[in-house]
């Protein structure tokens, strides 16, 4: 009796991750995350909630530590481990807010995801639309998936109406670090005080 109880268990608990777990195929890992984020981003739901379950989702979906390092450029190289370990922790702290900040003012978002272009193996476009509403026009938004791991897809970087947010940052951090005669510690402060904000 006891071990079918646990057999029963041990059924529930796996049937219980799969169900956690997102699609491996680009086009419905995008679906789903958006399905997820439209019940976070009700209009009833705080601010404060919409911020804490965005950042779980993030935290789950988005290659962060990939786009980190991807954003520092040529200025990588020259960190020591310390500070590649220090720029990661304050990196996820700064897209975290800098991305639930973002998103936590809509409410109710539609968005329809409609194709996907394979790049290579390792990456694959998703292209959706945030559609029109009375206040706010249609938005072409491509996801790019990061497919190194058939089994784990992330999200690499988005790209609305042509405009990649990774190289965005990477071009805002560089100025940072030129404006300060390439010291990579001033882009750190700048971080802190951000994230401190």
């Amino acid at each position: 009796m006891k071990k079918k109880f646990l057999l029963v268990i041990f059924l529930f608990l796996g049937i219980a991750q799969q169900s956690l777990a997102y699609s491996s195929d680009p086009k419905a890992f995008i679906g789903e995350i958006v399905d997820e984020a439209k019940k976070v981003l009700v209009e009833s739901n705080s601010k404060e909630f919409k911020t804490k379950k965005l950042s779980e989702i993030a935290l789950k979906v988005v290659d962060i530590k990939g786009i980190g390092f991807y954003t520092l450029g040529k200025y990588r190289k020259n960190l020591s481990d310390e500070q590649k370990n220090q720029y990661s922790i304050l990196f996820q702290e700064y897209f975290l807010k800098s991305f639930t900040s973002r998103l936590s003012d809509y409410s109710d978002p539609k968005i329809e995801v409609i194709d996907t272009e394979i790049l290579n193996p390792k990456y694959t476009i998703v292209k959706s639309i945030l559609l029109a509403t009375d206040k706010k026009p249609e938005v072409k938004i491509d996801w790019r998936v990061y497919t190194k791991n058939p089994d784990k897809p992330l999200i690499r970087d988005l790209i609305i109406e042509g405009l990649s947010l990774a190289r965005t940052q990477k071009e805002e951090f560089a100025s940072v670090i030129e404006s300060n005669n390439g010291d990579v510690s001033k882009l750190f402060i700048t971080l802190k005080e951000f994230v401190n904000k």
